[in-house]
């Protein structure tokens, strides 16, 4: 599915927060769904990209409509230069705040080096000094927002340990601004930094029935100081990657520290996840803030339809709090 960057493209965003890639592989464990009985009134998040441009047709009435639903935080998608979309940030703040809605979040992607180049996918050395920039540029205008965190959402490119490395170098500074601005940055996965890389000693030493290496995902919570970057875990391209979200919360209980709530489609409709468990999971890790998203609906509803049925679906879910 490439209707994510194709949206992006057609109304000059810069940022995203979700890219179908790959085929599904085996599902893991927390592949069961339990299945909701009871209703409760409860603060939900949601990425505004699961809205596409129908968040734009009437912003006012859409972000009532959202409230009305049960949504009270809400993540953005599509700074840009001051902007979110194509509406002045301090103006869609504002109506965001007339709709009783809180902007705690922020996806933002440092652009490419040309505009081909949709984001900056090859780092290198020389490039920081432009990305510090950027960066303190984005943490400016987020501050005014009154935004948390802010999220980088798309993977550079990663061939090698190297590779990783000098990512997190990138991250660390750009953890450095934000922590300065007052808010808290953090990459956001898919399903392609649960691919392994390997060293030359790791390919020599490896079970020829096991894949050499390390996950893309551990490398970068490897090379970033704890007390710079977070990570936040999109449970869905977890389970696409071909991993366990509960494993990784699990694991990184003190770096994991948002979450996307997600489904191949609507929540609870595919029996992918086990979202009980999951959500267990993230109270007992004690994290506080989750955004629903939703990719483009399959059955050519709208996406006010999906994203209703998905805040139904957890003010129905009893072990949603």
């Amino acid at each position: 599915m490439s209707n994510r960057r194709d949206f992006l493209k057609s109304a000059s965003l810069l940022t995203a927060g979700g890219l179908l890639a790959g085929k599904a592989q085996a599902m893991p464990v927390s592949a069961m769904q339990a299945a909701p009985v009871t209703t409760a009134n409860k603060a939900l998040g949601l990425q505004i990209y699961s809205l596409f441009n129908e968040l734009y047709d009437d912003l006012p009435k859409r972000l009532a409509e959202l409230k009305d639903m049960g949504y009270i935080n809400l993540e953005l998608a599509g700074y840009n230069s001051g902007k979110i979309g194509q509406v002045d940030m301090m103006e869609f703040k504002k109506m965001a705040e007339d709709a009783g809605l809180k902007l705690v979040s922020s996806h933002v992607n440092p652009p490419g080096n040309s505009p081909q180049e949709f984001f900056l996918m090859n780092y290198t050395r020389d490039q920081l000094p432009r990305v510090k920039e950027f960066w303190k540029a984005a943490a400016d205008d987020h501050a005014k927002l009154g935004c948390k965190y802010l999220l980088q959402p798309m993977m550079p490119t990663v061939k090698n340990h190297d590779d990783a490395a000098l990512i997190g170098e990138f991250f660390n500074e750009a953890g450095k601004i934000c922590k300065e601005a007052g808010l808290q940055y953090g990459y956001h996965d898919h399903n392609w930094e649960f691919k392994k890389v390997a060293t030359e000693e790791q390919i020599k030493k490896a079970h020829p029935f096991m894949e050499p290496g390390d996950p893309i995902e551990d490398l970068f919570i490897a090379n970033t100081d704890p007390s710079l970057v977070i990570f936040e875990l999109d449970v869905y391209w977890t389970v696409r990657g071909g991993a366990d979200p509960l494993e990784y919360m699990q694991k990184y209980p003190d770096r994991i520290r948002v979450l996307h709530i997600k489904d191949r489609a609507v929540l609870g409709q595919s029996g992918l996840l086990n979202f009980q468990n999951i959500f267990n999971q993230m109270y007992a890790n004690g994290i506080q803030d989750y955004f629903v998203e939703l990719e483009k609906m399959p059955d050519g509803r709208s996406q006010m339809v999906g994203i209703k049925e998905c805040a139904d679906y957890l003010q129905n879910a009893p072990f949603v709090k």
